[in-house]
């Protein structure tokens, strides 16, 4: 029940700051009503290593996002990705040292997958702020991949980037952007899982992505 409190708080908490930063109404209509887009980072993991390896995330995420007007997006997002290691093992913690020397490995793996809200307010030109709640489902497997728990996440981001159409009607996009992440409400980790987890931080600072999307 307090998790839903929670969930049902942030996502009106969200809900609120978006509809208080609309416009007036005065703002100029946008061509396209509807936007879908996936994370490039997710690309290169169908290419680089097989689908079971063990480091391989099995990312999955899709945005669908609709335009209130030309400076206001609002959206949900759909994800799904598998975790190796904590997440809270930073760039300058030595994070390519972690993956190759195992160390910091779970003894299994934990599938996190949930269904968030966004909303993406239009700065200036192409540069946008977005701010992401995204509550999510964990399932924790073992090293023989059968289940030991369920959990819960609370995972929220904030994003900073830059909106580039092109193509001759300006359907298709680009938006470079820098996000942060951090969560909240982690429960039911267990104990082996737990202990990698309380070395390293609820949050991860300065992830550089690139959105790929399609306008309609």
């Amino acid at each position: 029940m307090k998790n839903l409190l929670t969930i049902i708080l942030t996502i009106v908490t969200v809900s609120t700051f978006a509809q208080g930063s609309l416009g007036t109404g005065k703002e100029k209509n946008v061509d396209y009503k509807y936007r879908v887009s996936l994370p490039g980072i997710t690309v290169p993991q169908f290419f680089t290593k097989a689908w079971d390896d063990p480091t391989n995330t099995q990312h999955i995420e899709l945005h669908v996002k609709r335009n209130i007007d030309d400076k206001n997006i609002i959206g949900l997002k759909f994800a799904t990705w598998r975790l190796f290691q904590p997440m809270g093992i930073l760039w300058w913690d030595g994070l390519l040292d972690k993956v190759e020397s195992e160390t910091e490995f779970y003894p299994g793996h934990v599938r996190e997958s949930g269904v968030g809200v966004s909303y993406q307010r239009m700065l200036w030109k192409g540069l946008f702020a977005t701010v992401e709640v995204l509550p999510q489902f964990k399932t924790y497997l073992d090293e023989d991949g059968e289940k030991i728990g369920n959990g819960f996440k609370l995972y929220n981001s904030f994003h900073l980037g830059y909106h580039l159409a092109f193509g001759k009607k300006k359907r298709f996009f680009v938006e470079p952007q820098v996000h942060s992440q951090f969560w909240v409400f982690d429960t039911n980790t267990p104990d082996a899982f737990k202990q990698l987890d309380d070395k390293w931080r609820n949050y991860f600072l300065f992830e550089p992505n690139i959105y790929l999307g399609l306008k309609f």
